[in-house]
């Protein structure tokens, strides 16, 4: 794609969370202009009665129907990039036609992620109905394949856990400074991870005072990670009662004669804008709002253990920024356009 003074976008699936932060990022992007955001239970409704934190910035932009509700991909016809922020399954209808229109599509869903389609029907349960765009799909975490993101049509965004795993596990994979099999991932997520759709999982009463582990050892994020960072996982995620981020917390064995974890985290990542490494331990509410992952890591000689911490925001670099870092790389603007480094505090 080449360089355009705006880029025009539209956003599928605008009224969940993270098509509501990617509405919220691209109100303070310089180049990425919103010309229609689509959300099939809220069509024809304002999105600044939905989201009234986006009103200043939306104030007569309203939700266009999908599918059903009157979206047809030549409603995409014009369009520079389309965000695709839509429920497992559905991007596969939508993307072969949807990529003859537009010029490039960054996926938020999992539809495009992995490689080999049978882990579909493994992980997920159905036959992937797409199968020979896999191989098309350009994996969108920046940081490990940044050099395959300039003018690509797809784009399969990173999932939250996987990106948070994978930034801390694959540099130490690569170095050979851990063994690759029976690594432990535990992952503790907030509530907006499960998305706006009212269920009693993340209601208040029942997320509140609460903590528990999910998905034991079947949860689809399993096989992203192993395909990523090459290493055979146990992966655990956890819900914690708190609204947004993401912590993981890895343990594998080290090889002999390992570095220092923390050095190889260290200079994998020196020069990253969005990756901060540090001997303090990640706290999720210092990524609260920013596009940037905090990682830190031990090597424990008494027990033997490397353990290998990630904190980010699961709407931000494992959702609707890391996204929007796609796309500036796919745009060819650079790739720290309208993408926030600091988080909230307090």
């Amino acid at each position: 794609m080449c360089i355009l003074s705006k880029v025009k976008i539209g956003i599928a699936g605008a009224s969940g969370y993270t098509g509501a932060e990617l509405l919220r990022l691209c109100a303070g992007h310089p180049r990425l202009d919103v010309a229609w955001a689509s959300g099939d239970s809220q069509a024809g409704g304002a999105v600044a009665d939905l989201y009234p934190s986006l009103a200043a910035a939306y104030p007569g932009l309203r939700y266009s129907g999908l599918g059903g509700s009157g979206f047809g991909p030549a409603d995409a016809d014009g369009l520079d990039l389309m965000f695709l922020a839509l429920p497992h399954g559905a991007s596969q209808a939508l993307v072969p036609e949807l990529s003859k229109r537009v010029g490039a599509i960054i996926d938020l869903s999992s539809d495009f992620r992995l490689r080999d389609p049978s882990l579909y029907r493994r992980w997920y349960g159905a036959e992937h109905t797409a199968p020979d765009l896999l191989g098309a799909a350009v994996y969108g975490l920046p940081e490990l394949t940044r050099a395959q993101l300039p003018g690509a049509a797809l784009v399969a965004g990173a999932g939250c856990y996987v990106t948070a795993a994978a930034l801390v596990l694959e540099p130490l994979v690569r170095a050979g400074a851990i063994q690759t099999a029976g690594v432990i991932v535990d992952g503790v997520s907030g509530v907006s991870g499960a998305g706006r759709k009212a269920a009693h999982t993340s209601q208040f009463a029942t997320v509140d005072s609460d903590f528990v582990a999910y998905g034991l050892l079947e949860h689809r994020h399993t096989p992203e990670i192993e395909q990523v960072t090459g290493a055979q996982v146990l992966f655990t995620p956890h819900l914690a009662p708190m609204t947004r981020g993401i912590l993981v917390t890895c343990y594998a064995r080290p090889t002999e004669g390992a570095p220092d974890p923390l050095e190889v985290l260290a200079e994998a990542w020196r020069g990253e804008p969005f990756v901060v490494v540090a001997e303090r331990s990640p706290s999720t509410k210092a990524t609260l709002g920013s596009n940037a992952a905090h990682l830190t890591a031990r090597l424990d000689r008494r027990t033997g253990w490397v353990v290998a911490l990630c904190a980010l925001d699961n709407l931000v670099k494992g959702a609707s920024g890391q996204a929007i870092q796609c796309a500036n790389v796919v745009a060819g603007l650079p790739e720290t356009t309208g993408l926030p480094t600091v988080g909230l505090c307090p």
